[in-house]
């Protein structure tokens, strides 16, 4: 597929700024299975902190910035209730956060390669779980995230029921 993943920088935010308009503008056009907004959810502060805080990965193809996802050490607070399959603090957990791909991307494994690297990444650096949110009426994530091998463990709220995102399921995926 010729696509390559490594840690954003700082010469990356306005690319990623881009995709995320692309992403939210199609969501859009389409149906929001996110429930993302456009300069509001993922935005260029989400690129800047991901980049600072060296969490945020791209793949590229030919150049060009095709996806993203931050993999944080940081869980919501809603996951504190979560009967997670194993308890673990959070030094052993990676959750991945605005995994993001660019529409024309879809459907071409690329959302599957960024998890397959989250799970490399982890593992070399002794990580034992993955985690995420997802928001309940996402069905193309979800599915993504249960043939990448994902296991449900709860729905939760976090806190955005104002802005029409009441429930998000989460899902562990044991290393």
């Amino acid at each position: 597929m010729g696509i390559s993943i490594r840690l954003g920088t700082r010469g990356d935010i306005d690319a990623l700024v881009e995709l995320y308009g692309v992403v939210c503008d199609d969501l859009e056009a389409t149906v929001n299975y996110t429930g993302w907004k456009k300069d509001v959810y993922p935005a260029r502060q989400d690129a800047e902190v991901g980049i600072a805080e060296e969490t945020l990965f791209l793949a590229e193809e030919n150049g060009e910035v095709v996806a993203s996802m931050i993999l944080s050490r940081r869980p919501e607070a809603a996951y504190a209730a979560a009967n997670w399959q194993a308890v673990l603090d959070e030094s052993q957990v990676l959750v991945i956060h605005t995994l993001a791909v660019r529409p024309g991307q879809r459907r071409r494994g690329t959302g599957r390669e960024l998890l397959d690297f989250a799970s490399r990444f982890g593992t070399v650096r002794g990580v034992r779980s993955l985690r995420l949110d997802v928001y309940e009426k996402n069905l193309p994530a979800i599915r993504l995230y249960e043939s990448a091998g994902f296991q449900y463990i709860d729905t939760v709220s976090l806190g955005l029921e104002d802005v029409g995102l009441d429930c998000f399921r989460l899902y562990e995926k044991l290393l």
